[in-house]
């Protein structure tokens, strides 16, 4: 299913900077969090964008109205990207809709938050089909599609459980560090088309869904962040497009940590830390 849309989406702030003028982007679970933060800051920066999402249809057509609000083609597309042949119609859809995609950011990501010991099959398979497996299918559609295309830029979204363990999300975690290997190897496998493909590693971002985690989330992350503060959506979506300019051109299997510095630093018990 597509729909185009005209509205303003609320709550979200873009500067606009052309730096991607007439590109055509796809971007996975984008009806909110940080896939909608990365679609409007894609087409602020010039981009049509191709908005998919699995349940959360309204949010898609907000995200949708904020891209168009910047003066941008938006298609939205439901597909779960855990199954090859919702991911391969995904495709279908965003080609028909803008002809050829120069970006594809693979951001749809689920986690279960559950001791190890207590996990389910299910559990697991979920959260793997969706994250890894996920970013396996959409990488290679995509890179199908920009092999014969002259090339193009792919972002993968991995997380601080790139770099560290977080206990009661082993799913998440294992997801996560697989998505960084397997964006090494998908660089060095299609870097003779000229495709990039590139993982971003976001910190402690604010969204819906982190905020439920605690009482004040910016506050207890900004504390232990050395810069001081939360990440959030924008700032994923602007080093998006940073990663996908000319600019980078020279940059590809390469993890960009977007986190604040926040998993560049030991955490010390309180005593031995700096005030």
């Amino acid at each position: 299913m597509s729909t185009r849309t005209g509205a303003r989406a609320a709550g979200y702030t873009v500067c606009m900077s052309p730096q991607l003028l007439g590109k055509r982007a796809l971007v996975t679970g984008a009806s909110k969090g940080v896939g909608k933060g990365i679609a409007l800051e894609l087409a602020a920066a010039g981009c049509d964008v191709a908005i998919n999402f699995h349940s959360d249809e309204a949010g898609a057509m907000e995200t949708a109205a904020g891209v168009q609000a910047a003066g941008r083609t938006a298609v939205t597309i439901q597909g779960d990207t855990g199954k090859a042949r919702d991911v391969a119609r995904m495709f279908e859809e965003a080609l028909g809709a803008f002809g050829t995609l120069d970006i594809v950011v693979a951001n749809a990501g689920v986690q279960t938050w559950k001791p190890l010991l207590e996990l389910t099959e299910a559990e697991w398979d979920r959260v793997i089909d969706t994250n890894l497996k996920g970013a396996f299918l959409c990488t290679q559609q995509a890179g199908l599609h920009m092999k014969e295309n002259g090339g193009g830029s792919i972002i993968l979204i991995g997380s601080g459980c790139n770099k560290i363990a977080f206990p009661l999300l082993s799913s998440y975690t294992a997801s996560k560090g697989g998505i960084e290997m397997f964006t090494k190897v998908a660089a060095a496998e299609l870097g003779r088309y000229q495709i990039r493909v590139n993982c971003i590693a976001p910190g402690a971002i604010e969204i819906e869904r982190t905020k439920q985690e605690s009482e004040d989330y910016a506050a207890s992350w900004g504390k232990v962040t050395p810069l001081g503060r939360v990440g959030y959506p924008a700032d994923i979506g602007k080093s998006c497009v940073m990663i996908c300019s000319a600019d980078a051109g020279y940059i590809t299997g390469q993890t960009i940590w977007v986190d604040g510095g926040v998993f560049s630093r030991a955490i010390w018990p309180a005593e031995g830390r700096d005030s």
